[in-house]
């Protein structure tokens, strides 16, 4: 705990001019052109190791830290900057006469220029790193180094991006750094200290969660960091930036824009639940969302010349009307033929792993359409994380990586031909992107009918029947839960459904299951459901 000190007079400084400079980075990007500029507007370089060789190999005055310090770096490195004769120099307060003749007593020269960027521990980690591999890129001296000069921003500018490298540059060229040019880099300086040492604490919880088998931590850090400021959030009144998860490698915050304008946040959404819904799926397919619901979701026939182009055509087909508008998501490369259909509909965004340089080429003549692809694949989170007031729902997601559906209760009927069994699994998986209350109707694997975000199921199957028409005749139906009452199960038999796949587990399941015997159609109890709230 700091000392009370006395009243202080401090002297007003606004513009400091940068005369010694302490670099030291794990980062190389733009290293030697900042080494280059500070030298030539007459900055002295203080460096450590690797960053010291890299200056001084390319022919530009630089002194050791160990020169500095007088004592040689040690402990494989994990010792070099923990000295007075850096900190003093960093955490100097230069108006205070105090402070400058005490430096002079201690032979200390001030630095009014730090930069230090962090060892790579995020990437390290993303790489598969554990253990005392990992352990190894906690930076100790970096994070020390980056509060103190950030503490000092009255009279250090500190730099821990080197997209900030020229504009100190042109600042200290201009005569120096302005106060609110250093407070600006402090505050971000402290943000990048913060986001580290939040990467390291949820690194250390995870390993312990692994040594004690605990299913959810103690504490939960969430690391973000701003990848872009949007136009506005779901409505015109609200702001909104999106932030991508530190190490992230594979998501739709990780996606390249190639085209069309810029996304918006209800795009990011609505992309997200696309490709959720596409990705529940080996094969080929594609999924049309419209307000985070899909308005059809198909997966390529067999035999098929252009399996994601016919995915598409029959995800189209499933409402066309609602299709209008909507966001598309494939789950693998989009060829010139689905480009070609995509470009006779009015889209927002179609997402993808990948695009054919000819679909490329024919896409982008629709100026208004986002064209977004996936950099590193996608990956679906293990966890969900979903704001409450006053904190926050974290589950595992859902999915159906271990789906076998031979485990499968047939409860009514003959059991299902393969070819059926395959709707049915499709039905099954689809389904899960609905919103709940979820109906899907579904025939030769692609989507007909779908009812979602009712408040109750049978209206679910009201709005299912209704957007099927005349497909709902021997089509297969999905329900996300269990019929609470045999109406629903009802009119879906009335329409023309002749088989269903459903969790089970109601109080009445007697009296749906007599409903489906009565009617003579087959029917699968999961035994788990799918809830999407």
């Amino acid at each position: 705990m700091a000392a009370n000190l006395p009243a202080r007079n401090y002297k007003q400084r606004d513009q400091v001019k940068i005369r010694r400079a302490l670099i030291s980075v794990s980062d190389k990007t733009g290293l030697l052109e900042l080494a280059k500029g500070l030298s030539e507007q007459g900055v002295r370089l203080v460096s450590t190791g690797s960053t010291a060789k890299q200056i001084a190999d390319a022919g530009i005055a630089v002194q050791e830290v160990s020169e500095v310090t007088g004592f040689p770096e040690s402990l494989d490195g994990r010792v070099k900057t923990l000295h007075p004769k850096i900190h003093g120099g960093i955490l100097a307060d230069l108006r205070l006469d105090e402070h400058v003749q005490e430096l002079e007593k201690l032979d200390i020269e001030p630095f009014e220029l730090v930069v230090v960027n962090l060892y790579p521990f995020v990437q390290t980690v993303a790489a598969g790193a554990t253990g005392d591999a990992a352990v190894e890129q906690i930076d100790i001296g970096g994070p020390a180094m980056v509060r103190a000069a950030a503490k000092n921003h009255a009279n250090v500018a500190i730099v821990v991006n080197p997209a900030n490298y020229s504009r100190v540059l042109e600042a200290n060229a201009q005569g120096g750094t302005s106060l609110a040019l250093r407070r600006e880099l402090a505050q971000a300086a402290f943000s990048h200290t913060a986001s580290y040492d939040s990467a390291v604490a949820s690194w250390m919880l995870g390993e312990l969660d692994q040594e004690t088998s605990a299913e959810f931590s103690s504490h939960v850090s969430l690391n973000f960091e701003l990848q872009n400021v949007l136009r506005y959030g779901e409505n015109s009144h609200q702001g909104a930036a999106l932030y991508s998860a530190v190490g992230a490698v594979s998501g739709v915050a990780q996606a390249k824009l190639l085209g069309g304008k810029e996304m918006s946040y209800n795009n990011y959404v609505d992309v997200d639940a696309a490709l959720r819904a596409a990705y529940d799926f080996d094969q080929p397919a594609v999924a049309i969302i419209k307000h985070a619901n899909p308005c059809g979701i198909a997966v390529a026939l067999n035999g098929s010349d252009d399996a994601i182009a016919s995915a598409h055509l029959r995800a189209h087909q499933t409402d066309p009307v609602s299709a209008f508008g909507g966001v598309i998501a494939a789950n693998s490369v989009v060829t010139k033929k689905m480009a070609l259909q995509v470009a006779e509909i009015f889209t927002e965004v179609i997402a993808a792993p990948g695009f054919e340089p000819e679909a490329l080429e024919v896409l982008s003549k629709k100026k208004n359409l986002r064209i977004l692809e996936l950099s590193a694949g996608y990956q679906r989170p293990t966890r969900e994380i979903r704001q409450v007031s006053g904190g926050a729902l974290i589950q595992d997601s859902d999915g159906f990586e271990n789906l076998d559906v031979s485990k499968w209760q047939l409860v009514t009927g003959d059991p299902a031909s393969p070819e059926l069994m395959a709707d049915l699994e499709f039905a099954w998986r689809a389904s899960r992107a609905v919103k709940s209350n979820a109906i899907l109707l579904a025939k030769d694997l692609a989507a007909v009918g779908i009812g979602m975000g009712q408040v109750n199921r049978l209206d679910s199957c009201r709005l299912a029947v209704a957007r099927a028409g005349d497909r709902v005749i021997d089509s297969v139906a999905a329900s996300d839960a269990f019929f609470p009452f045999a109406d629903g199960l009802q009119v879906l038999i009335d329409a023309g459904v002749k088989a269903v796949v459903q969790p089970g587990g109601s109080v009445r399941d007697e009296e749906v299951i007599a409903a489906a015997r009565a009617a003579g159609i087959t029917m699968y109890f999961t035994a788990e459901r799918h809830f999407y709230h």
